[in-house]
């Protein structure tokens, strides 16, 4: 799959310099990362609406929440387990707790941490972040699809975390289709024996996975979830009942992320067979991405094989 060639920072700092120039209310927070994130480039530009609090992102979420209660719709960003784990009580009760216009931003999402290592590769976030009430929870897959949920993520009532790759992306959406709604999934490839759901860098996995099957005259159903709480259960319902198998993968902890979600929807309402990938209830280590993928087992071959397991329950039953 092709691999676009600039950084997916790079496009969210174009997003955010593009719609402050129509929209006073935009500023940004940071927690001396601004260099990794690219957003030195908005503070050139709107110096007077850029905060930089330092290695404190505790205060850095306090700070968000309070332009917000004073009309502002601030970008808080600092790396995933320290908008997560570090500042879950500020996150909760100054942001969540109030229903604040905080768009919170953690980078660098589980393995795409890479040589920064088990530290900070935070494998929980998404968990933590879909267990507190009120709070979106949304990851890009690609620039294109980040280029299209901008306006609604401005427009959304509420606070949101945003999943962010800072590095380069495999392309999976081509161009814009005007169709893009927050909790709303993306039904990527029409199937009939097995449903693959996906999230971040593991769409493109599961899309390969997908091509793999095909050789093997298996047809699978591929769904990305961008936003998975509110998780659109909708979609996932109406492809389990036709496949009657379920295999989910993401980059990140099985436990209470996307794989959870899908479960726990699966289970209440349209019982099924489903295998999750992603990480193993694991914490994370230094690596590139590549050798990481494979340690953890996030590629195309894990997601097939989880189909296959699927498929061979499923004719047993």
């Amino acid at each position: 799959m092709v691999v676009e060639d600039r950084w997916l920072r790079d496009t969210y700092v174009d997003l955010l310099l593009e719609y402050a120039a129509k929209d006073e209310r935009i500023v940004l927070v940071e927690a001396d990362l601004a260099r990794a994130a690219g957003t030195l480039r908005f503070r050139e530009q709107y110096p007077e609406r850029m905060v930089d609090v330092g290695v404190a992102e505790a205060n850095m979420v306090g700070v968000a929440a309070g332009m917000a209660a004073m009309g502002k719709i601030p970008f808080a960003h600092t790396f995933t387990p320290f908008m997560s784990r570090r500042a879950c009580d500020q996150v909760t009760l100054s942001v969540a707790y109030t229903g604040l216009n905080v768009r919170l931003v953690g980078s660098d999402p589980g393995i795409t941490a890479e040589l920064n290592g088990g530290t900070h590769m935070s494998m929980e976030d998404v968990a933590i972040m879909r267990s507190i009430p009120g709070m979106v929870v949304f990851e890009p897959t690609d620039s294109t699809q980040l280029r299209e949920a901008f306006p609604h993520l401005l427009k959304y009532q509420g606070p949101i975390y945003i999943r962010l790759l800072r590095r380069n992306a495999a392309k999976v959406f081509r161009e814009c289709t005007g169709d893009f709604q927050l909790g709303k999934g993306v039904l990527l490839r029409e199937g009939k024996d097995i449903t693959l759901v996906a999230s971040g860098i593991m769409t493109a996995e599961t899309l390969d996975a997908a091509d793999l099957l095909e050789k093997e005259g298996i047809s699978a159903e591929v769904i990305n979830i961008h936003t998975v709480k509110p998780l659109d259960e909708e979609l996932i319902l109406r492809s389990a009942r036709k496949t009657c198998a379920v295999v989910t993968a993401e980059n990140g902890s099985i436990l209470n992320g996307l794989g959870s979600a899908v479960a726990e929807c699966l289970s209440e309402k349209e019982p099924t067979i489903l295998k999750r990938v992603g990480v193993q209830d694991s914490f994370g280590e230094v690596g590139l991405t590549d050798y990481l993928k494979e340690r953890f087992g996030l590629t195309a071959s894990a997601v097939a094989d989880a189909a296959r397991e699927c498929i061979m329950r499923k004719a047993r039953k």
